[in-house]
């Protein structure tokens, strides 16, 4: 089969379109013809080095598609069944095997493109806002990358538990799909201080969290947005990982919160993985939830797919398509 193979880190032309063996799925584990294939940061950041897997390896963990085999002692599931699933590494290939548990059926209305490009990014947008902060009414948040695959998700989630919702992008036309997903108050941190305008905008107080999916250099910022007594939400590292940090300073800008969640951690029981892609999906068929795929590359292009993501030339969602979905 083909698929993307990373033989040595470094920067997307790591990316090698190869020929590999097709998988076999061991005992508890499904094999899956790939429809359609979500790239998120985390992969860059695997094929970086920036978070350390053996080599060589598959990158992707997100992928939609149907039940080709099934392992030993597999129940629940059939082949030609309709899946969908995050968090298993290995998706950049015409066929990948996860295990059963990390499965979820699709609904027929879903597309293998919508499924793709909802199950992390959607799954990370609903814990955030439903768990590690779980917003309601009153509630003022702020987004970074507002119009980012995430910040778009997130951004209307928060709507729908009634929170007011600043963003932050770089530029005009990410400002305006930032402000068709619902946000309140779109703030372009390349000419505008965005701490100095959450506190604007909330009369001085600050807000209540920050979500932040970049890290580095909105770190510092990010904190003095915060009220006395808020979160901040630290989900990725599109800038680069934050530095070594004083603790104190939590103290001393208001006994303020940091977390750094992960998607495992709240995916990690089977039970919750359905909840959280089924409130997904619900939300998608109902139109409470809309999607942008703007981007979609045929799998040997997943270097240049990289390298558009992390210059921050996309807005929305990027797939790649395996030479037999056609």
């Amino acid at each position: 089969m083909k698929a993307i193979r990373v033989e040595a880190v470094g920067g997307p032309e790591a990316l090698h379109y190869v020929d590999v063996p097709a998988p076999v799925p061991a005992a508890g584990h499904v094999l899956v013809k790939l429809a359609a294939i979500g790239i998120n940061y985390i992969d860059t950041y695997h094929r970086s080095g920036l978070y350390p897997v053996p080599l060589p390896f598959v990158p992707g963990s997100e992928a939609a598609g149907t039940v080709e085999a099934l392992g030993p002692g597999v129940e629940g599931f059939a082949v030609g069944d309709r899946v969908a699933y995050a968090m298993v590494r290995g998706a950049y290939a015409e066929y990948a095997v996860a295990p059963a548990a990390s499965l979820v059926p699709l609904p027929d209305v879903v597309s293998f493109r919508d499924a793709a490009a909802l199950m992390l990014q959607g799954m990370t947008a609903h814990y955030l806002c439903r768990s590690t902060f779980p917003l309601e009414g009153g509630n003022v948040a702020l987004v970074h990358a507002g119009a980012g695959g995430v910040g778009l998700l997130l951004t209307q989630f928060a709507k729908s538990l009634g929170a007011t919702v600043i963003t932050t992008v770089s530029t005009a036309e990410k400002a305006e799909l930032s402000r068709e997903a619902g946000a309140d108050h779109v703030v372009r941190y390349d000419s505008v201080d965005f701490a100095v305008e959450a506190r604007r905008i909330t009369g001085g107080r600050g807000v209540d969290v920050v979500y932040d999916g970049v890290g580095k250099t909105t770190f510092a910022k990010s904190l003095d947005s915060l009220r006395r007594r808020g979160m901040l939400a630290l989900y990725g590292a599109a800038s680069g990982p934050v530095p070594p940090f004083d603790l104190g300073q939590l103290a001393a800008k208001g006994s303020l919160f940091v977390t750094r969640p992960s998607l495992g951690d709240y995916v990690a029981e089977p039970d919750e993985l359905r909840w959280r892609s089924q409130e997904l999906f619900a939300a998608l068929i109902r139109g409470t939830l809309k999607l942008r795929v703007e981007h979609v590359y045929p799998l040997e292009h997943a270097a240049r797919a990289h390298a558009d993501l992390e210059a921050r030339k996309t807005t929305g969602k990027l797939l790649l398509i395996p030479p037999l979905a056609g």
